[in-house]
């Protein structure tokens, strides 16, 4: 491992693209802490500690790295772009005109891309509004004023703000993607979990009270479980994002001229955890939106109360729709990424085929036969991780479940899958110019 770090930093392509996207990186964690314009950020910091223990405000916050807690220019953070993307991969799949467009190769990515922006863009303006609108309203917080000069003025500066930002965090991602290594939007989100993981680690120690052990909630021995439970999630989470079929293929010989062409034996790897981290994070995503509604609207809409309390993070009800919306979400990017009829024509126009199975409709069912099963494994495995913080809470005695996502759950998968995927990036740029990567025998699979 230390070997393959020391030689990252003697390919001077690799060394440029890793120390552009810390320094972008950087640049995120700074504008984190740049705040809004006309907000009392000490009152409202202390309104969210209590908010985000009992509501989604928590995750949003942590997908934020606490820039939504301090209402910074960062606050919306990376979600719209997300939220956005997966509106216009629905839309591609039923929409004919947008499905011609995303056929057309890079031109039509690039156009699909330009689209998503603009969505990214209507949605802030919309987030952004009743952002301010809520802020501005004191009964909101019991009487104490979290904007100096409410108004038209402060709405329209604010929503410009949070606007901007977004845009810019987007920005930021997308050079990552070109210009430095790893998926830009992925290390954004990782980032800000890792910077709230400081913080988390402080309230735990807090609650252990080493000091005064009459004030402690949480025991040593809960303490141990914690951090052992969070070795093996780890390793688990490893296995499992690792794990693949492989399907048997076998390529026909073909003699041309003097030549023989063919007759190798090979296989097709089919993942259990097709969509790594973004059937996870579209899930997580989806779900926030109408708790988050629901939340600046509560105070005039009471029905709406019911949607809050029905989706608080840790309840049954948010554990049954994010279960829902993940397996949704993994068969969905199964069936854009997967296409069994197009992999079987292939294999029918080299000459390849699975041993005992039929070329060409024979092969697509076996193919899609293979992946239904398999992805539904690895969705059930994704809802087990995602709902592990509400058994932590329950047995070790973990108050909030921002802090229980530590030990498992969304924020846990998404660093684990980050991480191996950038790693998986580093060890091929090692690898092509002859340096060892990661391991000394064999190397890190591929995610997809």
């Amino acid at each position: 491992m230390l070997k393959a770090i020391s030689n990252i930093f003697k390919i001077q392509e690799l060394r440029n693209k890793i120390l552009i996207s810390l320094a972008l990186l950087i640049v995120y964690r700074i504008g984190c802490f740049i705040p809004t314009p006309g907000i009392n950020t000490e009152s409202l910091a202390k309104f969210f500690i209590e908010l985000e223990a009992k509501t989604l405000v928590g995750m949003l916050s942590l997908f934020t790295g606490g820039a939504l807690s301090r209402l910074s220019i960062f606050a919306l953070g990376i979600m719209p772009y997300i939220s956005s993307s997966i509106i216009m991969q629905l839309l591609t799949a039923v929409v004919p005109a947008l499905e011609r467009i995303a056929k057309e190769g890079k031109a039509g990515y690039e156009k699909i891309n330009q689209y998503t922006r603009y969505l990214t863009l209507g949605l802030c303006v919309v987030q952004g509004t009743f952002l301010a609108i809520w802020l501005s309203n004191k009964g909101n917080f019991g009487g104490i004023e979290m904007v100096a000069n409410p108004g038209a003025i402060f709405t329209f500066t604010t929503i410009c703000t949070l606007t901007a930002g977004t845009l810019f965090v987007m920005w930021l991602g997308e050079q990552i993607q070109e210009r430095g290594i790893g998926n830009g939007i992925s290390l954004i989100i990782m980032v800000s979990i890792i910077s709230r993981i400081p913080s988390s680690i402080a309230q735990l120690i807090t609650l252990w009270s080493p000091m005064d052990r009459s004030k402690s909630t949480i025991g040593t021995p809960e303490i141990l479980g914690l951090v052992v439970l969070w070795f093996l999630i780890v390793m688990a989470v490893v296995l499992f994002t690792q794990a693949q079929r492989r399907i048997p293929i076998q390529y026909g010989r073909r003699v041309v001229g003097r030549r023989v062409y063919g007759g190798q034996s090979t296989y097709l790897p089919i993942r259990m955890d097709m969509s790594g981290v973004i059937a996870i994070i579209f899930a997580s995503s989806v779900l926030q939106v109408p708790g988050t509604l629901a939340m600046f609207l509560s105070s005039k809409v009471p029905a709406l109360r019911f949607v809050q309390s029905f989706l608080s993070e840790g309840g049954l009800g948010y554990s049954i729709i994010l279960m829902l919306l993940i397996m949704f979400f993994m068969y969905f990017y199964t069936a854009m990424t997967f296409n069994p009829l197009e992999i079987s024509n292939n294999l029918k126009k080299y000459g390849g085929f699975i041993p005992g199975i039929r070329s060409g409709k024979e092969t697509a069912k076996y193919l899609d036969y293979v992946a239904t099963r398999i992805v539904f494994v690895g969705a059930l495995y994704v809802c087990a991780i995602a709902t592990l913080p509400n058994f932590i809470m329950y047995i070790f005695k973990v108050p909030s479940y921002g802090l229980a996502s530590l030990f498992g759950g969304t924020t846990l998968l998404i660093l684990v899958g980050v991480v191996l995927d950038t790693m998986k990036q580093i060890e091929g740029q090692l690898l092509v110019r002859h340096y060892d990567g990661f391991m000394k025998k064999g190397s890190l699979k591929g995610r997809r």
